[in-house]
């Protein structure tokens, strides 16, 4: 009988990283086969509910106020223009919407309020509703799951020991608490990390090693390659390799078999066939839109021939579980062409 494993050792984890590329590959999509239909990739949107001025240090991000990007500052969106957005997610194929606010911390006031509301009303739309909008209290969590909530994004970025060198303004622990708040309340958590940013193999290991001995794997597994943005510190990062995207993702996939892996940014450069063997490694969801709250992605009209090519079907809202609250009924709608 499968037995999800949560006590992964870092050698094992290394071992099966370091594994010969192909093999690696054949055993991961033999894990993805057991565990999820192959045919199937989620399509989730995510928008900017509140972009740039962030107070943080995050040297990949061009949020963060401290760096002179080409971003613009923009307050809070209206309840009514993100639910608009939203709908319009919905009717070009996308079943899970995340709204990302650049904030360090969420605080309890007229803002949060609005974003109460925002996921009330995505999640009546149908949708799986997803937010990252920083650290998380216990009852911040509470109160974002009565509204609602399906999912929360939280990313590690990566290792622990590697971690001081990306952020200094808040601490792993920190990432680690506000995980664990989410979880409690009894939101799906969605957590990876970003590869390509001067870490070492064994930084990439250890970041999996975290998230796969959690007490309860991430649902959701992020994996994203770096897009180098002018004005950060790690502008002149070289690009990652497909090759490198695979293992984590197969890794991900066989150590955390259960959770959705989504390949996540830096698909804007990635032709089909490499987007193809991502798939094929176990990935089963993309982020679809023309950006990623700043960073560019391919349009939707890549993406209607990346599914017609591979023959592949957007995944239904909630296949995971039912949804605690009541819903209206919809029709899976499928990739439609802008």
């Amino acid at each position: 009988m499968f037995m999800l494993r949560t006590d992964w050792t870092r050698a094992e984890i290394a071992d099966i990283y370091n594994s010969p590329v192909l093999d690696l590959m054949y055993r991961a999509a033999t894990v993805h086969r057991q565990h999820h239909d192959p045919q199937e990739v989620q399509v989730c949107t995510l928008l900017s509910v509140k972009t740039g001025g962030c107070p943080e240090d995050c040297a990949y991000c061009p949020q963060a106020a401290r760096y002179h990007t080409a971003v613009k500052v923009h307050k809070l969106m209206e309840v009514d223009e993100v639910l608009t957005a939203a709908q319009r997610a919905k009717d070009t194929g996308s079943t899970r919407f995340c709204m990302g606010a650049a904030w360090r911390e969420v605080r309890d006031n007229r803002d949060f309020d609005k974003v109460l509301e925002m996921v009330e009303g995505v999640n009546d739309m149908g949708l799986e509703v997803c937010c990252t909008l920083g650290m998380l209290t216990e009852s911040q969590a509470q109160k974002l799951k009565d509204a609602g909530l399906y999912a929360y994004n939280h990313n590690l970025d990566t290792s622990e020991e590697y971690y001081g060198d990306i952020i200094s303004t808040r601490t792993y622990d920190d990432r680690l608490d506000t995980l664990g708040h989410a979880r409690k309340a009894g939101i799906s958590v969605c957590s990876g990390g970003i590869i390509g940013m001067g870490e070492s193999d064994q930084d990439r290991i250890g970041m999996l090693h975290t998230l796969a001995t959690l007490p309860q794997h991430p649902e959701s597994v992020p994996v994203n390659a770096l897009v180098p943005v002018e004005g950060t510190p790690l502008e002149d990062q070289p690009r990652v390799s497909v090759w490198e995207m695979i293992r984590m993702i197969a890794t991900a996939r066989i150590i955390m078999p259960k959770a959705m892996v989504r390949l996540s940014a830096g698909r804007v450069r990635m032709n089909t066939e490499e987007q193809a063997l991502c798939f094929l490694a176990g990935a089963n969801s993309i982020f679809a839109g023309d950006k990623l709250l700043t960073t560019p992605n391919p349009d939707g009209d890549q993406d209607q021939q990346l599914f017609q090519t591979l023959n592949i079907r957007p995944r239904k809202a909630f296949k995971d579980g039912d949804r605690e609250r009541p819903s209206v009924v919809f029709e899976q709608i499928p990739l439609a062409v802008h």
